[in-house]
């Protein structure tokens, strides 16, 4: 029965890829899969951290230069103290709309010694390092490339494959003679990965640069099982460090123990409060004010496919929280995350002792409905309720003193609210039947698992955002050994170019 779903699945997915630009695009792809590796990896090779101002530059400039190839005036808009975002724009004769592509060229901090090879020095491998890929020099590689090759790098799927995807089907499109139908504007951001600190003030500037009717944010993976995935929303987010404190030094575990208190078993219990077994956040009102899901969601959620037992086995995963709900479900609620702990020192520097402070990060996930502020307020009072003093501020010894527990909570500006756009809109549904029709049936998804700052946007512009990702679910974004499988770099031209001319 296994193998007639299987069969019936790729027939119909075969069936459904009738979008002639993508059509055009894969001829085009299977003819220059070395330049396009070739053009991704020089861009790959340019650090792109934000903080880095001097390579954020240079990938801003190699971007622009890219677009210019193509005959797309580009330009750089620029802000005090911001990273530049990159723009570019076709203007179409005829066009009653404007749809602009997002995508980010800046990447996620790394440690150099965690990475098999260097992050800026594309590798690209016969299959994935857990397979123990090999390195595969590219100019010796045969062609057709195989599709199960991966390029490692920084930013190789988050998010620079899509700026390459748009290169390379802007080539596609002009050469087979496909017409744009709208007007097109593309926007890379620089500091995504470093919160879009500047990037509202930077829309709100260029106000008249930026509208649209609808932006397509090019990021993220597709569905686990390699089915197209389209998410009409994003989780906001909030984060939060918490440190507890014990005595003003690390003590000796045998002289004091029993007796100080021990600032790491505080923090597992506090940290423990905040979520049950089937991880339900017990933060008092966490979950007051959630906009529900239309009829039209539960349905795109109820007819989603579950790849969770698959899913598990590559994890390695014995179970799975609020199990069997499935994944896509969970994704449409908030949770909060433990990303991080330090406490004293473990492995082959661990020492017998009681230590001094122990400290949490922690992000939250939110849904519509949702306001991220609040949501701090919420978590503040419930350590409050735990029997914490808490202050923003390194507590001094008076304070240490005066109180049985402290705990000192830290946030940043980086937080933002999720947003969801209706799939019941005009809009949406056109942009699933050209999806749809050039990368077979998707998965439909109201609220994607990961945080974008889409409210910044249609705050700032007034408009609509859809999400359209590319990468692999396995690329290790965010982490070291970052990567894109060549078959979806592939598909990433196919469904742009198709996009492009809707």
């Amino acid at each position: 029965m296994r193998l007639i779903l299987t069969l019936f699945f790729c027939a119909a997915l075969l069936a459904a890829r009738t979008n002639p630009a993508a059509l055009a695009a894969r001829h085009w792809r299977e003819q220059h899969e070395k330049d396009i590796v070739t053009e991704f990896t020089e861009l790959l090779a340019i650090p792109n951290i934000a903080r880095d101002r001097v390579n954020i530059r240079r990938n801003a400039d190699a971007i622009v230069a890219m677009l210019a190839k193509r005959g797309v005036p580009a330009r750089l808009v620029e802000e005090p103290d911001a990273n530049p975002v990159v723009y570019g724009e076709i203007r179409t004769p005829g066009a009653t709309r404007t749809v602009v592509f997002y995508a980010h060229y800046d990447g996620q901090p790394l440690d150099p010694k965690e990475w098999l090879t260097l992050p800026f020095t594309p590798v690209l491998r016969d299959k994935s390092i857990e397979k123990d890929g090999r390195v595969i020099q590219l100019a010796a590689a045969h062609v057709p490339l195989d599709p199960e090759y991966r390029i490692y790098a920084r930013s190789a799927s988050d998010d620079k494959a899509p700026i390459v995807a748009i290169a390379a089907a802007l080539d596609a499109i002009h050469a087979a003679g496909i017409k744009h139908r709208s007007n097109i504007r593309f926007v890379f951001e620089g500091e995504e990965e470093a919160g879009s600190i500047n990037f509202e003030r930077i829309l709100k500037a260029h106000r008249d640069l930026f509208t649209g009717d609808v932006w397509l944010i090019c990021d993220g993976p597709v569905s686990q099982n390699r089915q197209q995935l389209i998410a009409f929303g994003a989780r906001g987010v909030q984060t939060v460090e918490i440190t507890v404190f014990g005595a003003r030094r690390e003590l000796h575990s045998g002289h004091y123990g029993n007796w100080a208190p021990n600032p790491a078993m505080m923090l597992a219990k506090l940290l423990a409060s905040m979520k049950d077994d089937n991880g339900r956040v017990l933060v008092e009102h966490f979950y007051d004010g959630i906009e529900p899901l239309s009829e039209t969601e539960k349905r795109a959620i109820a007819e989603a496919p579950a790849p969770d037992a698959d899913l598990m086995k590559e994890l390695w995963l014995g179970s799975t929280e609020a199990a069997p709900a499935k994944l896509i479900e969970r994704l449409q609620l908030p949770s909060l995350n433990i990303r991080g702990m330090a406490s004293s020192r473990t492995g082959a520097q661990a020492s017998n002792v009681i230590p001094s402070t122990a400290t949490a990060s922690i992000d939250m996930r939110l849904v519509k409905g949702m306001d991220h502020k609040t949501i701090l307020a919420r978590l503040v009072e419930h350590v409050r309720k735990q029997g914490y003093f808490v202050t923003d501020t390194e507590p001094n010894a008076e304070t240490r003193m005066a109180h049985p527990k402290v705990a000192m909570v830290r946030t940043t500006d980086f937080g933002y609210n999720a947003v969801r756009t209706s799939m019941d809109l005009p809009i949406s549904r056109e942009l699933i039947r050209v999806v749809e029709s050039a990368r077979g049936p998707a998965v439909k998804m109201p609220t994607m698992g990961g945080s974008v700052p889409l409210e910044a946007i249609e705050r700032a512009v007034q408009t609509r955002t859809i999400t359209v990702p590319m990468a692999n679910h396995d690329n290790n974004q965010h982490s070291f050994n970052e990567n894109i499988r060549l078959q979806n770099l592939w598909d990433g031209i196919e469904l742009i170019s198709a996009l492009l001319t809707m």
